[in-house]
């Protein structure tokens, strides 16, 4: 069947039925390990090509639920739907449910490094996805599991008016009452214990500071602030002074 060890083997299997699938035939073991080996674990022989490919496959599972769902929904909605379902964030949280890190091997050094965990299973559910649907080349072994997952999540952004882009509902906003852009001010800050948040952002309109907000990357930190500024905004929370409003 493999080269694996057969205490490997059987710690895969677990996990395969974590997430309701057949100990199939067709299921790609070899694969499914490499995906499952960090870098620090295997110079060669670990996720990091798997993870290019099981994003675009996470990608083309979500557009399949999303059209079968809600086919009354428009494309613009899609992709912006879509964009929540398959971030970083939201894979680190899928990840988790199924204790993926128990499954990760890598070297000792990695495993200390608790800062880089999220980022570590987001990577990993990736690749895993990926060895899936290699297994088959479509995604019946990944939807299965996804679906239950991104159901409530897309619910919840559909029911957003800013569908969870805070950055273009807070432009939007800023150029319909000011005629203004709101500016991003970033910089790199020292990680708390436990915490992936690499960056901080404030978002400026004027000379007024409207929210803050940390994230992983820059694109994350200034969502976070966005979506500070907006709720601020749209809430009555905060008035922005210096500048006239439209009629």
């Amino acid at each position: 069947m493999s080269s694996i060890y057969p205490r490997r083997l059987q710690a895969l299997r677990q996990l395969v039925l974590k997430f309701g699938i057949d100990d199939r035939p067709t299921l790609n073991w070899d694969c499914l390990d490499i995906a499952l080996t960090h870098p620090t674990a295997s110079a060669e022989r670990n996720y990091e090509q798997l993870e290019f490919i099981g994003d675009a496959a996470i990608r083309l599972a979500a557009a399949e639920f999303l059209w079968e769902t809600y086919p009354e929904v428009k494309v613009g909605d899609y992709a912006a739907v879509r964009s929540v379902l398959v971030s970083d964030r939201v894979l680190a949280d899928i990840a988790e449910t199924y204790g993926l890190d128990r499954y990760l091997v890598m070297a000792g050094s990695a495993a200390a490094d608790k800062s880089g965990y999220r980022s570590r299973l987001a990577d990993a559910l990736e690749a895993v996805s990926a060895a899936l649907y290699l297994s088959t080349h479509t995604t019946e072994l990944i939807r299965p599991w996804l679906d239950s997952h991104f159901k409530p999540l897309a619910e919840k952004v559909l029911r957003d008016p800013a569908r969870h882009n805070y950055k273009a509902a807070l432009q939007e906003w800023t150029q319909g009452h000011h005629r203004l852009l709101p500016e991003y001010r970033v910089e790199e800050v020292q990680r708390e214990h436990n915490s992936d948040d690499r960056f901080c952002a404030r978002v400026w309109l004027k000379d007024q500071c409207l929210g803050r907000g940390t994230g992983r990357s820059i694109k994350a930190a200034e969502q976070a602030a966005a979506r500070e500024a907006f709720f601020a905004l749209s809430r009555g929370n905060v008035e922005v002074s210096g500048t006239a409003e439209t009629s």
